[in-house]
């Protein structure tokens, strides 16, 4: 356990000098009110009907094609985090978060409102560590008439959440970052790949 108390030591050392430091403000003044007048105008969005009600969109009209996406996080943490992991008294946070993110993109049509039960074909998550945190990666498969991109970026999170929950007894501070769609393909949009477009 000398370890894990060395590294609880030092991740709460690395934190008390970010006591004075500005919070981070993730939205700007005035965006609430833009979002609810957005909310007044539903006659052309395709998530609300007439009546101004949410909706989930119909897409049965819609051709079964193969989809696939993928989605990336990274979860920064302490280098003595980082060295207490192999004695980690909960276990190995990598496998239980790669589990967790499995079982979370085959439950994403409970969590976000309107995305569609869509049967997966394929699920891969995958977690590595890197000098100063975890790097996830994942990717979902389908043949179905929507896009998995919600599914890859759920698992992504929750693997992500996960590695944060087995860890936290180590370093309450560790900070979960960069949760991005890397790629997707299939669909009426395109395929898309982060950083450019593709035709």
């Amino acid at each position: 356990m000398g370890a894990v108390a060395d590294a609880v030591k030092g991740a709460r050392s690395n934190r008390a000098r970010l006591d004075g430091a500005e919070p981070r403000h993730h939205t700007r003044r005035g965006e609430c009110d833009n979002l609810l007048l957005m909310a007044k105008k539903t006659s052309h969005l395709s998530h609300y009907d007439a009546q101004g009600k949410a909706r989930m969109v119909d897409v049965s009209s819609k051709a079964r094609t193969a989809r696939e996406a993928e989605a990336s996080a990274f979860v920064a943490m302490a280098p003595e985090v980082l060295r207490a992991l192999p004695k980690n008294p909960k276990g190995d946070p990598l496998e239980v978060a790669r589990t967790a993110g499995i079982m979370a993109a085959k439950r994403t049509a409970e969590l976000i409102p309107m995305c569609h039960p869509v049967a997966l074909s394929h699920i891969a998550v995958t977690l590595r560590l890197c000098e100063n945190g975890v790097s996830i990666a994942t990717k979902v498969k389908t043949m179905a008439e929507t896009g998995v991109e919600m599914e890859a970026l759920v698992a992504a999170s929750v693997a992500a959440l996960t590695v944060y929950d087995m860890c936290k007894a180590l370093d309450k501070g560790i900070e979960i970052r960069e949760v991005v769609l890397e790629r997707k393909t299939g669909g009426k949009s395109g395929d898309y790949r982060r950083g450019r477009r593709e035709k």
